[in-house]
């Protein structure tokens, strides 16, 4: 396995995010090549907390127009995390 720390990229904070964080789910932005076992044991290690389970998607490029110059945005991986019920909140989220 990879460096924890390169499986997850960074935390993604909006406002349907900061309610699921009330029930134990956290969301990140992972790695496209990180598969469910990895990113769960990659959490366990960098939070040290439990992991109930994961769920993952792939976010598709978006079409984008910056004046006459069109492209596409990059293909990302998401990952929702839910923690077990006896694991404690992540610290990295309580200022939130």
């Amino acid at each position: 396995m990879k460096n924890p720390r390169d499986l997850i990229k960074r935390p993604i904070i909006t406002e349907q995010t900061s309610e699921l964080m009330a029930t134990k789910r956290y969301v990140f932005e992972v790695d496209m090549r990180a598969n469910k076992t990895n990113i769960k044991q990659a959490i366990e290690q960098i939070f040290n907390v439990k992991v109930a389970f994961v769920n993952t998607m792939r976010m598709p490029a978006k079409p984008k127009r910056y004046g006459k110059h069109s492209g596409y945005t990059s293909e990302w991986k998401k990952a929702i995390v839910q923690l077990t019920a006896e694991s404690n909140e992540l610290e990295f989220f309580e200022t939130v």
